[in-house]
């Protein structure tokens, strides 16, 4: 008997809303408090996206003029993972379309030499294995970082990962998907490449330090 394996796929979320964000975020001359601004919005719309094939159930409820059937949302519950600490910029927005998820936190930094990722926190909810999770974070550069944390997720019992970026590059894409086939990326634009300091070309610069307005 054949076992069919549920395959990630690669979704390019290029509404002209998200767009027209997208461009006054890249601008490098917005400021921090528009970037937060305009990132929480982004992720906002990105989640109407990422929640579309959510199941649903009819429930029977009384309008003030008549009973009917109306739909719900049922299965899973939700859970919004960022990951630090740019990824905390996507929490707000997201919180605002679906506000009883509940919230973890996966804390990578990148090495400055070898540019792979280093893991020092980790707290996610009691019940994370029976949620819908979404994984955010920006950038998805190199793809180390954000692979690392599907693992983490994986490793707690998450079964059903959705990963949330603002700006790819080929390159983190291809390892994600090589290395968790099951996990769909959704992303508002793909850019051209890495550079030699493994930045998104051409990218917003670093989106945690525009974030919160550090070096």
């Amino acid at each position: 008997m054949l076992k069919e394996e549920k395959m990630g796929k690669l979704h390019i979320i290029d509404h002209p809303m998200i767009m027209h964000k997208l461009t006054l975020m890249r601008d490098k001359d917005t400021g921090a408090k528009d970037f937060r601004q305009l990132l929480s919005e982004i992720s906002m719309l990105m989640g109407y996206e990422i929640t579309r094939d959510l199941p649903m159930e009819d429930v029977a409820i009384e309008t003030p003029v008549a009973r009917m059937a109306a739909k719900k949302i049922s299965g899973k519950k939700l859970a919004i993972v960022p990951i630090l600490r740019a990824g905390l910029g996507m929490v707000d927005g997201l919180l605002s379309l679906i506000p009883v998820a509940k919230v973890g936190h996966i804390g990578l930094y990148r090495d400055p030499e070898t540019h792979m990722p280093v893991e020092y926190y980790c707290k996610m909810p009691p019940d994370i294995d029976n949620r819908i999770v979404i994984l955010a974070d920006p950038m998805l550069a190199t793809g180390g970082s954000a692979s690392d944390a599907i693992s983490m997720l994986k490793k707690r019992g998450c079964t059903s990962i959705k990963l949330m970026c603002l700006v790819g590059a080929p390159e983190g894409a291809k390892l994600v998907m090589e290395q968790h086939p099951d996990v769909d990326i959704y992303i508002a634009a793909m850019d051209e490449r890495l550079n030699e300091q493994k930045y998104i070309v051409p990218g917003l610069g670093d989106a945690g330090d525009r974030l919160f307005g550090t070096k």
